[in-house]
């Protein structure tokens, strides 16, 4: 069995240090709703790539500085390829 993985992310502490920024105001500025902003912040829903980015820009930050993926062992077939 496989666990499986989710995205986290760094939104809310990005907020916080961009004014206390709230999450209406990054909902009115990403074109979601706030409960959408709500539900990506608990890790409760992951968002589209175009919604990730827009976010990233929101707090001029690279992609992987808002959003983590946690790292797979690449899997490698029998005789040493993957």
């Amino acid at each position: 069995m496989v666990k499986a993985t989710s995205v986290t992310n760094n939104i809310r502490g990005l907020r916080f240090a961009h004014g206390e920024m709230t999450q209406a105001a990054l909902a009115d500025r990403v074109g979601v709703t706030r409960q959408t902003i709500i539900a990506i912040e608990q890790g409760r829903y992951s968002p589209s790539l175009e919604v990730a980015f827009q976010i990233a820009r929101v707090f001029n930050r690279p992609l992987d500085d808002v959003f983590q993926y946690p790292a797979t062992p690449i899997l490698t077939r029998p005789g040493g390829t993957s």
